[in-house]
């Protein structure tokens, strides 16, 4: 009988974790390119503290894992997020907020799944081209792990329409910072804008509760779907190894 190679154990970080994959694969961002990015299982669920110190260090996360991308000779991968205690609403900001809460029912509850998130889900992946050609239908259980699963404090902001279900941004919680892990919508509701709207409310969410930060995730220049998040000013991004301020003209 083949002997299992033990897993490694992590125990420079708090708490401790195991490292469950750490192999060079295709970039899921830039093709052509060559992407290591470690994934981290936590040997419990994290205190808000916790999860803080890893948002700061540029951690994402993938249901229950974490990761950080640590690609030889590439630096294009930069964590960026907001500090809402400077951010002020421009303009068309004001305008997207008032559209979105002129039509949409909004609402916080735990993470679940079920038909109608799924199906949104990949009405939302396949709708907007973001699926690999040969991708498959999600099902439940892909769902609970991506999205559900978890070890940290977590809820979901659900948009309604006319009592239908058009969108859904599962959002992480720390003791000073929100996370945006994953937001996904209707792509058929062209008229909302429920991407934009939905960071704005993940503000509005992060300042009622007197955060400081709202994580937006990785921002890639040369990736389409990532490089909006810039527009997002004033922001920080951390850039090798530590966080850059840019500021709105």
């Amino acid at each position: 009988m083949n002997r299992l190679e033990p897993v490694p154990l992590l125990a420079d970080r708090r708490p401790a974790e195991l490292l469950v994959h750490d192999e060079a694969e295709p970039c899921p961002y830039l093709p052509g390119r060559v992407a290591r990015m470690p994934l981290r299982l936590p040997v419990r669920a994290l205190t808000h503290d916790e999860l803080d110190a890893r948002l700061a260090a540029g951690d994402r996360r993938h249901g229950a894992l974490f990761y950080r991308p640590s690609c030889d000779g590439c630096d294009a991968c930069q964590a960026i997020r907001i500090d809402v205690t400077e951010w002020t609403h421009g303009r068309s900001h004001r305008r997207a907020l008032r559209r979105g809460d002129s039509v949409l029912d909004v609402s916080i509850g735990p993470p679940v799944v079920d038909v109608a998130r799924v199906a949104l889900y990949d009405k939302h992946r396949f709708g907007r081209g973001l699926a690999r050609d040969d991708a498959r239908p999600m099902d439940s259980s892909s769902y609970q792990r991506f999205l559900v699963d978890r070890f940290c404090d977590a809820f979901e902001i659900r948009y309604h329409l006319d009592g239908r279900l058009v969108g859904v941004a599962v959002t992480d919680r720390g003791a000073d910072s929100l996370s945006a892990v994953y937001c996904y919508y209707d792509p058929e509701v062209r008229d909302v804008g429920i991407g934009t709207y939905s960071i704005l409310k993940q503000i509005d969410v992060a300042r009622e509760r007197g955060l400081r930060y709202l994580y937006l995730g990785l921002y890639i220049e040369d990736c389409e779907q990532m490089v909006y998040k810039a527009r997002f000013l004033p922001h920080e991004r951390r850039i090798h190894g530590r966080w850059r301020s840019f500021a709105r003209d």
